[in-house]
């Protein structure tokens, strides 16, 4: 969900591991020189999703690294099966008023652009934790948390999964 610290906790997590950490939002913002937001208003949501999926595809290719992919982008089956196929999904299970704590007040949220934004966040939260919990792993998120904790508890997640991590000697 926007707001769980994909983008920050991925940064982190990328640092501890020593592997790349890649953004596909970033990535479609470069592709098209737009930010997600005017990409929202001038080619609908549709269009987005579409460009979003291909670019996932496309950075599942690179060398192992993180990457963080928009809060929506799990919603769709194809990319849930690209991640499987070529990766491993992490949920970061933040709970709606935290989420709202950190979402509240700022504008970079096109789903948000609503006459009552909390409430939007609400049908949102609802909505997508069905599909969330599909993930791979799920890591809980505290609201007392810094974004290293967090990132050591999604490091500990990965690190009780076997099949996951491999340590380089």
């Amino acid at each position: 969900m926007m707001g769980a610290g994909k983008t920050a906790v991925g940064r982190a997590l990328a640092a501890r591991l020593g592997v790349p950490f890649l953004d596909s939002d970033v990535e479609i913002e470069k592709a098209a020189n737009m930010t997600i937001a005017e990409i929202f208003q001038r080619d609908g949501e549709q269009f987005f999703r579409a460009r979003e999926s291909e670019v996932i595809d496309r950075l599942l290719d690179a060398t192992p690294a993180i990457l963080s992919v928009g809060g929506g982008a799990f919603l769709a089956q194809r990319n849930r099966e690209t991640i499987a196929r070529k990766g491993l999904s992490v949920w970061l299970d933040a709970g709606l008023d935290l989420l709202w704590s950190r979402v509240k007040g700022k504008n970079t949220r096109p789903l948000l652009r609503t006459a009552h934004p909390r409430e939007t966040l609400r049908e949102l939260y609802e909505a997508r934790v069905p599909l969330y919990a599909l993930a791979d792993v799920r890591v809980e998120a505290h609201r007392d948390y810094a974004i290293d904790d967090m990132a050591a508890q999604v490091e500990a997640a990965l690190a009780a999964r076997p099949d996951i991590l491999e340590e380089v000697k």
